[in-house]
């Protein structure tokens, strides 16, 4: 899947070149922009590259900006015959920076994002410069209502038909999650233009309570990225990582800054991008 041919993007808001990256199950995509101190972005669920493009193309005037499209997400292949399953995508993750042959790195994590590319950071804390981590978890939820009644609804038999059949994840969900809607661009959805496209989107609510055990090997291993500078961003009207969650890392996370974004949501990079990249060109320093 390219770029090419899709009416729907507007390539003024993101007009970075294609790259691709070999994996065994298809082809990841990944933007690579700029030169200077790597910044690499991983987005969530139902995301890609192009929820980054305001920071990419802002700190590209000074970094090397990364960001990757997960498998089943953007332009990356998107194989109904795969599972999807979150760990298998941290997997992909650590083989696509390794192949980049990166060091000292900024990871800038958001939703799903976090686990899978602070499962990276866990294994290679000295490969991290700076962990920028916004609106995410890196822990089991099997105990929290919330996260089960949400897990067992989206992630069951009606939302695995809503999504497959009307994108309602990103065309729904996601727009709750965000404060003022003027900051919400149905681009973040639209790369999933076909129903057998949202395998991905589908399988990873179920995974927040399914992969509990995943979850919670990461959460055991926090110590490892203790070294690590990090900037905690949050978006404090996020109904998907609420100020509980934040509370949860502020609790057991060291070395690092607070910025809580009051009237921001899910998305502090689209809608306090401003700040936000404030925030990593700090790590420049």
């Amino acid at each position: 899947m390219t770029s090419k041919n899709k009416s729907w993007l507007d390539r003024k808001e993101y007009p970075f070149n294609s790259n691709y990256f070999d994996l065994p199950i298809g082809k990841m995509h990944y933007v690579d922009e700029g030169k200077g101190n790597p910044v690499v972005f991983v987005h969530g669920n139902p995301g890609w590259s192009y929820e980054y493009r305001k920071s990419i193309k802002e700190l590209s005037k000074t970094n090397r900006c990364i960001s990757a499209d997960n498998i089943g997400f953007g332009f990356s292949d998107k194989p109904f015959d795969w599972n999807y399953l979150p760990k298998n995508h941290a997997e992909n993750f650590e083989k696509f920076i390794n192949h980049l042959q990166l060091d000292k790195f900024v990871l800038v994590v958001n939703d799903w994002g976090g686990p899978i590319g602070l499962s990276y950071a866990l294994k290679n804390p000295e490969k991290i410069k700076h962990l920028i981590i916004t609106n995410t978890w890196m822990w089991s939820a099997k105990d929290d209502p919330y996260y089960k009644k949400f897990s067992g609804f989206v992630g069951g038999p009606i939302g695995r038909f809503l999504i497959k059949n009307f994108n309602f994840f990103g065309k729904v969900i996601i727009k709750k999650c965000i404060v003022d809607k003027k900051h919400f661009d149905p681009a973040i959805y639209r790369h999933l233009e076909r129903r057998k496209d949202r395998k991905g989107c589908w399988t990873f609510p179920k995974q927040i309570i399914a992969s509990s055990d995943w979850l919670d090997s990461l959460w055991q291993k926090r110590k490892n990225i203790d070294s690590i500078p990090k900037t905690l961003i949050w978006g404090m009207k996020d109904i998907a990582f609420r100020e509980q969650e934040f509370d949860v890392w502020n609790k057991e996370i060291t070395n690092k800054t607070l910025v809580k974004l009051d009237n921001a949501g899910h998305y502090p990079h689209e809608e306090a991008s401003d700040k936000f990249i404030e925030e990593i060109k700090k790590t420049n320093t």
